[in-house]
């Protein structure tokens, strides 16, 4: 027969059981770091603003920048954005330029000006076209009759983009002719993969209803360039979007599926801001909270 405990020892018990629940560890396992690099984009500064970008991203220490390619046309006159860059030690990874991929007689015109942009982010030392689709009325818009002429474009345009000595990636995007989860589906089966790769937007993919980790994850072996970005649908400052780790798009499934990947581009992390009705945060403090939120999970970041 097991004798009864006294009280002393399970007083010594009870004690020794309060001290565990309220005393943490003396180690706590670190956070594994991840292998990604993470860059940002300058959306969530207004075009004119993109000094004040560039200075608070490399203070935040991402590894890179991206901006647009008409952003990079209107610096030309001024020298270029590369010495911008250069000062703050900042290299340019991407271009987001919008492509009209709807409209044939504009073929040779839209080529023309890829080229043109395929130049100016070189010279900045970028390696990324990203390519944006161009926007349609989607209440009247007919995607199946579009399908064949989109897929052509593209295969056209990356042709000509891996010419110049740039990686071409697809960024689907809401309000354009490439939205839906089928139809960047159909149109990422349907291109010529050797030459066009893949660049999604994961808080795109969620606020159009996508499940972003899966799309992710079906393409994965075409994803070169990618942008991080997260969405709750609650600011309209913001347009729905949010700093990462406040949403719906699970970040780190994201990153977990990008952790030691060599890409031709760079993960980007993104936030729009609705310059018609701005947030009230200033722009550098909510990329701040997006690093900081990237830091707790394990994302490093330039020494």
């Amino acid at each position: 027969m097991t004798r009864p405990f006294t009280r002393r020892e399970l007083l010594l018990g009870a004690a020794g059981m309060t001290a565990a629940a309220v005393c943490p560890p003396l180690f706590a396992a670190p956070v594994r770091k991840l292998q990604v690099h993470v860059g940002y984009t300058g959306i969530t500064w207004m075009n004119d603003q993109i000094e004040q970008a560039v200075d608070s991203v490399s203070s935040l220490r991402f590894y890179g920048f991206e901006t647009f390619g008409d952003v990079l046309s209107k610096w030309k006159a001024r020298g270029g954005l590369a010495p911008v860059l250069k000062a703050k030690n900042l290299p340019l990874i991407s271009g987001y330029c919008t492509v009209n991929l709807t409209d044939a007689s504009r073929k040779e015109e839209q080529l023309a000006k890829a080229k043109e942009w395929c130049g100016l982010i070189k010279e900045c030392g970028g390696r990324i076209f990203v390519v944006g689709p161009n926007p349609v009325k989607r209440d009247t818009y007919d995607f199946g009759a579009s399908k064949s002429g989109i897929v052509s474009m593209l295969n056209e345009l990356a042709k000509t983009v891996e010419q110049e000595g740039l990686t071409p990636v697809l960024h689907q995007h809401t309000g354009t002719c490439i939205e839906s989860r089928d139809e960047t589906y159909a149109v990422l089966e349907a291109v010529d993969t050797r030459h066009l790769k893949f660049g999604p937007d994961v808080g795109q993919l969620t606020k159009g209803g996508q499940d972003a980790v899966k799309v992710v994850k079906d393409f994965l072996p075409i994803v070169q360039h990618m942008h991080l970005k997260d969405f709750d649908g609650n600011d309209d400052h913001l347009l729905g979007y949010c700093p990462l780790g406040r949403g719906k798009v699970d970040v780190p499934a994201i990153l977990k599926l990008m952790d030691g990947r060599k890409i031709s581009g760079m993960v980007m992390v993104e936030l729009d801001n609705d310059f018609k009705n701005p947030s009230s945060t200033p722009s550098a403090a909510l990329a701040k909270q997006s690093r900081d939120y990237l830091k707790s999970i394990g994302v490093g970041f330039r020494g």
